[in-house]
């Protein structure tokens, strides 16, 4: 929609953008304005921006908008639920290991056996299992993104460990007893509806969670922060939200003062009141305003959400594929493995296949695309199909 409308010259002059295939969608379609120089000719040093967040405005080596933030991911504890239990709040680096066994601790049960709290409430998105594909060595593409290997055994064996904290560990629910809980207890559905109602002890999230948590419904809360744990490495991705100039909008002028307001100390200090997670230019998450909010002195724990920034990663994209069509595919898949639905393996390998015919498919559609894929090909590049007859 949004597309259609700025192509007929009745779009707004600024795009929100969550995701890399948000990005391709944008650019492809001829609405996104290339600001590379310009925002250069303004003095917006574009190395000063986390690169978790690079893939939300650049693309193929030239620059789209400005990120208003950065994400990476840290667990969040309840600190009330580790006292009762009698555990001490974590600290530092810790492994996925040391993390179940304090996570199946803080899960308790009534006198009827059904789950009253869980040590770990999740999320089951992309959250968190992009950064456990990555720990395990696992990926969503080739370098050259010209295939899905997701049926890699390393991204089958992350899924497979994602499965167990549901079904063998059973640290963090299934989604009949996410439910029933919220049911139970009247609350809506949702895992930032749970861990506000002290049904999880733990949870993965980004320091925007604090935004909700400030608000006067949950003043009972008493939080704490540590870092994701590792796996094999201790990898994690990050994100954010960029926002890109529509080219064909009527006040040009003003969308690019705008990105680069941006890139202000005055806008990356607001972030860092609102704990609107990192601000989006690197340097402001080393003052004090960042670490420091004097409204809610009790939040010490700033500082392991820039660490993570220093850390994260992009995830894994592919010029070759409509970016929201894989991301559509993987959720689909991983949900199904969380329901119990099916295997790891199985949903892996379908995801894998899917992506693979969805690269295939844009390539018929797309002459220069194909062109370049073809090039990568030729330089060694692994092909989305197994047999000639499949190519396009």
């Amino acid at each position: 929609k949004v597309i259609v409308q700025c192509l007929a010259g009745k779009g707004p002059d600024l795009l929100d953008c969550y995701d890399s295939g948000q990005l391709m969608a944008y650019v492809r379609s001829d609405i996104a304005m290339d600001v590379t120089d310009e925002l250069a000719e303004r003095g917006v040093d574009m190395s000063e921006i986390w690169p978790c967040a690079a893939p939300l405005y650049a693309y193929q080596g030239r620059v789209y908008g400005h990120p208003g933030n950065a994400n990476a991911v840290a667990i969040l504890y309840n600190e009330r639920l580790f006292d009762e239990a009698g555990l001490p709040y974590p600290a530092g680096e810790w492994t996925w290991d040391e993390f179940i066994d304090v996570a199946q601790k803080l899960t308790t049960y009534d006198e009827r056996g059904r789950p009253t709290q869980f040590g770990f409430i999740g999320p089951w998105d992309g959250t968190l299992y992009q950064s456990v594909i990555k720990q395990w060595g696992g990926s969503m593409y080739t370098p050259e993104g010209t295939r899905c290997v997701l049926d890699s055994s390393e991204t089958i064996a992350a899924m497979e460990f994602m499965r167990d904290l549901i079904y063998e560990h059973k640290v963090m629910p299934t989604p009949g007893q996410e439910a029933s809980m919220a049911t139970a207890g009247g609350w809506s559905p949702g895992v930032l509806s749970l861990y506000g109602a002290e049904k999880g002890a733990m949870a993965v999230a980004g320091r925007w969670w604090l935004m909700l948590f400030r608000k006067e419904d949950y003043a009972h809360l008493r939080l704490g922060a540590a870092p994701l744990p590792r796996g094999p490495s201790d990898m994690i991705t990050g994100g954010g939200r960029a926002t890109l100039v529509n080219k064909h909008g009527k006040h040009i002028e003003g969308a690019l003062e705008f990105l680069e307001f941006l890139h202000s100390e005055e806008f990356n200090e607001i972030i860092n009141r609102w704990a609107d997670a990192l601000p989006p230019v690197r340097k402001y998450a080393y003052v004090d305003g960042f670490l420091h909010n004097r409204e809610y002195p009790e939040e010490d724990f700033h500082e392991v959400w820039r660490i993570a920034g220093e850390k994260a990663i992009p995830w894994d994209i592919s010029p070759y594929v409509n970016g929201t069509t894989a991301n559509i595919i993987m959720l689909k898949q991983t949900d199904l493995v969380r329901f119990g639905q099916k295997s790891a393996a199985d949903a892996m390998q379908t995801a894998a296949r899917l992506i693979n015919e969805a690269i295939v498919e844009q390539l018929k559609l797309d002459r220069p695309l194909r062109k370049q894929y073809y090039a990568a090909i030729e330089q060694g590049a692994l092909s989305a199909w197994d047999n000639e007859a499949e190519a396009p």
